[in-house]
């Protein structure tokens, strides 16, 4: 196991260092470091196509998927570099979860969409796989709304029971951190409301990396805040220390609105 730089903090569940990335010959981050403490929500914020989304992606190397694309740098999780060619990535999305901005429901009944994952992932005994189910469903604040329609087609929940549905599904398998791109972006306020408690809640358990291009709701649900700016990370803080009183002017510029 590689061990954790001198300078990481030593609450660092996942460590990104010196990450440039690459679509092809286009470069789309520029040397970004930081460090995610255990047991936080860390929010990444910028103007539309700054690489906060890139960058979230290479957290789980979600971004292999895309032809010509490469990531420099190394990304520590628990100490071990996720970048190394001996990384097991079925494993690695296994610890390291993911939401996407539109709910992607799988076309089946609300308690497979659950247990699908389980049942690849080894566990057979259909008592645990129920317990397992209604457990993440609990998680994800869902399970009270839809407890009688376990067995209905999820396509047929609405866009906010539909996203803690895929939260929930993220969970089942226990990963360690969770990525969230734009989890609300599609979302009503109250669906909104009922994603951000889950969020709180689900810290206590979990590491929560969120993207979101609604500052409001970074300022409500993080404990500390990234702000991102043409592929380059120019200022990372406390959300309350980064939202009242940002170290630079360009922080302060974006957050008061003067551009983005």
């Amino acid at each position: 196991m590689t061990e954790k730089p001198a300078n990481a903090p030593a609450n660092a569940k996942l460590l990104a260092e010196h990450i440039d990335f690459f679509y092809g010959k286009n470069q789309a981050l520029h040397n970004v470091s930081l460090a995610f403490p255990e047991h936080c929500v860390f929010a990444l914020i910028g103007p539309s196509g700054c690489g906060k989304s890139t960058f979230l992606r290479c957290l789980n190397r979600m971004n292999d998927l895309i032809p010509g694309a490469r990531a420099e740098g190394s990304i520590l999780l628990d100490g071990d570099n996720i970048n190394s060619p001996e990384t097991d990535v079925v494993s690695l999305r296994r610890r390291v979860g993911m939401v996407f901005q539109k709910p992607n429901p799988f076309p089946k009944s609300i308690f497979e969409n659950i247990a699908y994952g389980l049942r690849v992932n080894g566990l057979t005994k259909a008592s645990l796989i129920a317990e397992k189910v209604e457990e993440s469903l609990r998680r994800a604040a869902i399970f009270e709304e839809i407890k009688d329609r376990l067995h209905s087609s999820a396509l047929g929940l609405s866009g906010g029971q539909q996203q803690r549905l895929c939260i929930a599904r993220a969970l089942a398998v226990e990963p360690e951190v969770l990525l969230m791109d734009e989890p609300a972006s599609a979302l009503d306020p109250i669906a909104t409301q009922k994603i951000e408690e889950s969020i709180h809640e689900l810290k206590q358990q979990l590491t929560i990396i969120i993207v979101t291009h609604n500052m409001q709701q970074a300022a409500r649900v993080s404990d500390r805040t990234a702000f991102f700016y043409m592929g380059r990370l120019i200022e990372e803080d406390l959300t309350d220390k980064l939202f009242t009183r940002p170290s630079l002017k360009q922080t302060e510029d974006y957050i008061t609105g003067r551009f983005g």
